[in-house]
Formats: structure tokens, sequence, C-alpha cells
């Protein structure tokens, strides 16, 4: 049985980005997510570090409807964990990608909207692409 892959052009255009600053202790990501898994949103990307401030990590992750990100970040908002949720403007967002080639695996960054013409241009067999911003 062969399986098709299928490129979703422009889906990038519905992600809605959510940047979070967390305290950089256990547990922290599962409460986090516990916050999605109740609300039954689907995370479709998901970014994780250490930042610029000490003892915080920033969280960075996109789902595809915006009621859900309103939803999810009014709930993350009131976690004692977390120190900032904002919903990151499109300007604000980059995109990256690996893809899977005959000559071994190939890094994309840019714009997502550059991230994602390369990707329909190239019909790789195997990738993965997600978003971030800062």
């Amino acid at each position: 049985m062969t399986k098709k892959y299928i490129l979703h052009s422009d889906v990038t255009d519905i992600m809605h980005v959510i940047s979070m600053v967390v305290k950089d202790e256990f547990g922290v990501m599962q409460r986090a997510m516990g916050e999605f898994t109740r609300n039954k949103i689907n995370v479709e990307t998901i970014v994780v570090g250490k930042c610029e401030l000490p003892g915080r990590a920033r969280i960075v992750l996109s789902v595809i409807s915006k009621e859900a990100a309103e939803t999810a970040m009014a709930r993350l908002e009131r976690l004692e964990d977390v120190c900032e949720v904002r919903l990151v403007p499109k300007e604000g967002q980059s995109a990256y990608a690996l893809m899977s080639t005959s000559d071994g695996n190939v890094g994309l960054i840019g714009g997502s909207s550059q991230v994602e013409e390369i990707i329909e241009r190239t019909k790789p067999k195997r990738y993965v692409r997600a978003l971030n911003a800062l």
C-alpha cells in the first residue's frame, strides 16, 4: 500500500501563533498543555527552550483556529507558572522546515510564505514544517 503525502498550501495563513514566557521549572509544560487538552485544542507546532530572561523559558506554539487560540490564551493567563502570553502577528512569525531529499536532509528557515513556496515547488516526499516567533 502506497501512502500519499498531501501538501497543504497556505496552511500558515490560517495558523495562529501563541508565544508564552513561563517559569523554567519541572512540570510547567505539562500544566500548560493540560489547558489545551481540557479544551480539546490541537497544537499544530510547538517549540520550547530557555530564553533571554533568567529562570524563564519560552513556549511558542500554533493552533489553526483563532477562537481556539483566544480560548487557550485566556486559560493560560490564569496559570501561576505563566508570566506572559501573547498572540504573535503574522509579521512577527518565521517558519522552518526539515525536508528529506535524495542527497540527505535540508533545513529551511525564512518567512512562512517563503518556506511554504519552497515546499510546494520541491514537493518532498517527507518533511516537517513549523512556525516560530519570539
